[in-house]
């Protein structure tokens, strides 16, 4: 049996070029980071610093331009199509700021998706939907679908799914994003319990300076670059980071 690695993300030298109108954007100039298992992990920085850039390399979404992204051991640059999807589906589980729930399914029926693709037994799959959406609140909302449902519950509903086939890691981005500011707290919170309860792995690349007060560490980004790495117990916000 093979080894656990140290670290659940590695990224190595990580650069990312968009190539616009016959001009190159550097998005990501150079990223090193490593991400212990269990950790929660906030990447902050303002607009166009690179946040969401980083965030689709990790999540392997897109592909680096340099440099190497090293998921749960595994080399995503050397991985097939097929073994991609395979990470994708059962190693990370992805949370969007616009919930990106599928309008016609209900709230049951959208946590069962990503089973689905997993092959797992219907029977199985839903007392297991039913099981994640009870542990987020929404108990009594089985059957209700996303236009029956308030912002923060789509969100919980996106959580729910992103737990279905037990990530490693949680992909969070901007996950408060579309919510008011209590709603917004309470999901925080909730991101922070399941991070503490299942052990898995929460990255999230945000504005929302609340991710600060659950954070393992912050990763200040700025100009494709980090330019800092901190504790949460060491943070003290300036006038320019309460600007983003």
């Amino acid at each position: 049996m093979a080894q656990k690695p140290e670290y659940v993300v590695v990224t190595e030298d990580l650069h990312k070029y968009y190539y616009l109108r016959g001009e190159v954007v550097k998005a990501l100039r150079g990223i090193n980071l490593k991400i212990k298992y269990g950790e929660y992990i906030s990447i902050l920085g303002p607009s166009g610093s690179g946040k969401t850039t980083l965030f689709n390399m990790i999540g392997g979404l897109d592909k680096p331009t340099q440099g190497r992204v090293i998921l749960d051991g595994r080399d995503l640059a050397s991985l097939t199509p097929r073994q991609l999807a395979w990470v994708r589906c059962h190693r990370i589980g992805y949370i969007f700021q616009t919930f990106n729930l599928i309008p016609v399914l209900t709230a049951l029926d959208n946590v069962m998706v990503p089973m689905i693709f997993a092959g797992v037994p219907r029977r199985e799959r839903e007392e297991k939907a039913k099981k994640l959406l009870e542990r987020v609140g929404l108990g009594d909302r089985l059957y209700h679908r996303p236009t029956e449902l308030s912002g923060g519950q789509q969100q919980r509903v996106a959580i729910a799914r992103a737990l279905a086939n037990d990530p490693a890691i949680i992909l969070a981005d901007e996950p408060t994003g579309n919510l008011d500011l209590q709603t917004g707290l309470r999901i925080v919170h909730l991101l922070k319990e399941l991070n503490v309860e299942r052990g898995v792995t929460v990255i999230t690349a945000t504005h929302d300076l609340k991710m600060i007060d659950v954070s393992d560490r912050i990763v200040w980004i700025r100009d494709g670059m980090v330019e800092r790495v901190e504790e949460r117990a060491a943070i003290e916000l300036g006038a320019e980071e309460l600007q983003l």
